[in-house]
């Protein structure tokens, strides 16, 4: 297995912003996580749902749409598993 960071973003209070990633080799298992970097104890700040499209033969698009379930703007990583 190996991971990363794919991109950094801010989600402003209360709502769901939807980002997007191409060019991933269908064959792999892939898989994709938010992490806060605003620090906020207390409760959770972030939820998200990943969908897949197939771009191609041999490549996907993911979407991944972040919600904040908090009153402030949080910043977060877009993060990535990828499974062998």
């Amino acid at each position: 297995m190996w991971t990363g960071i794919q991109w950094t973003g801010t989600v402003a209070a209360g709502v769901s912003d939807q980002f997007f990633t191409f060019g991933w080799p269908a064959e792999w298992h892939v898989v994709w996580y938010v992490m806060p970097t605003t620090v906020q104890p207390g409760a959770p700040q972030l939820d998200w749902d990943v969908a897949v499209e197939r771009g191609d033969e041999g490549h996907c698009t993911y979407w991944i749409t972040v919600t904040n379930l908090t009153t402030v703007p949080v910043d977060f990583e877009g993060r990535f598993a990828v499974l062998t």
